[in-house]
């Protein structure tokens, strides 16, 4: 059964990426981007593959105007999907940059998905909510604690939203993929650069570059994004799987051991 499928931060990345696959496979998308030259990049895009089932708007989650159009349009799916991190040494980090991931990473999508809700649910609409969670929703390594910190509060979101809409026919997904190399990740690790001051700051810049290069460098951590694409488009619009979906499986497995080990840690 085809779908209606709303999709934030599909600008660029896997969002932009399944919506394609997700239009090329018969559902009706509804892809939005936060600024007006990826709205005008997708449009010429989705124009080159003669998808006439692909809306592009723009939706910046910080403009009222924008989060109240998009609440108006019908929808069965919404795939919150957009979000961005910020990296560095949470015993530091300005204060005003960790609220606002918790900003854009929490309280928007919490926004959105509470506006949908209302309306399914006075419509009495079976729906679905999925959420882009990360394998950093699951376990923090340091360095990367902030943006983690803000999947963790979306897969406790995402639970209690669950059992709360369940009775009225709505579902709630998370998507958890691991470092695939899409740009996100190089992108995060480079702006806790633009206020990490070694003439203020116990964390040194050299040694947490050092730290980043050698995950990003790693096999784990510059994964084929096709992979987590290819699941997306299989996840979002289906009536029937998993709630939290891990992607690739060594790191489902390396997270359910690092969740064990957490029960006998010691200080």
């Amino acid at each position: 059964m085809t779908k209606t499928i709303l999709i934030t931060g599909a600008g660029s990345g896997f969002g932009e990426a399944a919506a394609i696959g997700m239009a090329k496979a018969g559902h009706t998308i509804i892809a939005t981007a936060q600024i007006s030259p990826q709205v005008a990049a997708l449009r010429n895009k989705v124009a080159e593959f003669g998808l006439d089932n692909v809306r592009v708007e723009k939706l910046d989650l910080t403009d009222s105007y924008d989060m109240a159009f998009i609440q108006t349009l019908d929808v069965d799916v919404l795939w919150n999907n957009a979000g961005y991190g910020e990296s560095g040494p949470v015993s530091e980090i300005p204060l005003d940059l960790f609220r606002r991931n918790y900003e854009i990473n929490v309280f928007k999508p919490l926004e959105l998905t509470q506006g949908f809700i209302r309306r399914w649910v006075a419509e009495g609409r079976h729906a679905k909510v999925v959420f882009t969670s990360s394998m950093g929703g699951l376990f923090t390594p340091a360095g990367w604690g902030t943006y983690v910190s803000t999947k963790h509060a979306l897969e406790s979101m995402a639970e209690a939203i669950a059992q709360e809409v369940a009775p009225f026919g709505i579902k709630v997904q998370t998507i958890n993929p691991g470092a695939y190399l899409t740009g996100y990740n190089e992108t995060m690790a480079d702006t806790a650069f633009r206020w990490l001051d070694d003439a203020r700051n116990f964390t040194k810049r050299n040694e947490l570059r050092a730290t980043f290069d050698a995950l990003l460098a790693s096999p784990q951590g510059h994964l084929d994004p096709q992979e987590m694409i290819d699941r997306m488009i299989e996840i979002v619009p289906a009536d029937t799987g998993k709630v939290r979906n891990v992607c690739p499986q060594f790191v489902e497995d390396m997270l359910k051991d690092a969740q064990a080990a957490a029960w006998t840690a010691q200080i």
